[in-house]
């Protein structure tokens, strides 16, 4: 049985929840890495705003079929004890992500969290991505929080909610904490399983 903290928790997906970021291993996969992990560094270190950032990396990828990108996301290696986590304390858990919900779509199943999840939109027709029609706005969904929430992330576009927490979390276990989030977090942990184990002491 939960006891009676009142926190819900956000987490970032890429390099929290996963131990791998998605689109520079979609990338990667696909043969334009240098591109994306140029935008990608970029973005983590504040140049370049993560909306601007997003839609160019998403333009990189939009010849690819969506089911494919799908299915190598579906297969991305996990930080398993926090998705174990996830797993117990569900109801009081939300994945907040720039990632477009189609290509995301198999691993928010794998993990159950379908209807705890914001993320970006896009129109697709015949498999492709035609179109972003939005991108998360991480504030709007901190501004629709009512309990005191902990949030965990690592890079720039997180540094907001981490602020905006009671308990921010800047992660560290699979690349390093952006200096945005750093300034701003309550904690900074580098290794999953004391992640983990501080998160279970707020239940």
């Amino acid at each position: 049985m939960e006891g009676t903290s009142r926190y819900v928790f956000l987490f970032d997906l890429d390099s929290t929840i996963t131990r791998q970021e998605i689109l520079p291993t979609i990338a990667r996969q696909f043969g334009v890495f240098e591109e994306m992990s140029t935008l990608t560094e970029c973005t983590m270190r504040g140049e370049l705003p993560f909306k601007q950032s997003f839609l160019q990396r998403v333009e990189l990828l939009k010849q690819i079929p969506v089911s494919e990108v799908c299915e190598l996301i579906g297969e991305i290696q996990l930080n398993e004890p926090l998705v174990e986590f996830i797993r117990r304390h569900q109801n009081r858990c939300y994945i907040v992500t720039g990632n477009l919900d189609l290509w995301i779509e198999k691993l928010i199943q794998k993990l159950g969290m379908e209807k705890n999840t914001f993320c970006s939109k896009a129109l697709v027709e015949h498999d492709y991505i035609q179109d972003v029609s939005s991108i998360v706005d991480k504030n709007a969904v901190i501004g629709q929080m009512v309990l005191p929430f902990v949030a965990v992330g690592d890079g720039n576009n997180d540094a907001e909610m981490i602020e905006a927490a009671e308990i921010g979390i800047g992660y560290g276990g699979v690349r390093e904490i952006a200096p945005s989030v750093l300034a701003c977090a309550s904690h900074a942990v580098y290794q999953e399983q004391k992640l983990v184990e501080f998160l279970e002491r707020l239940i």
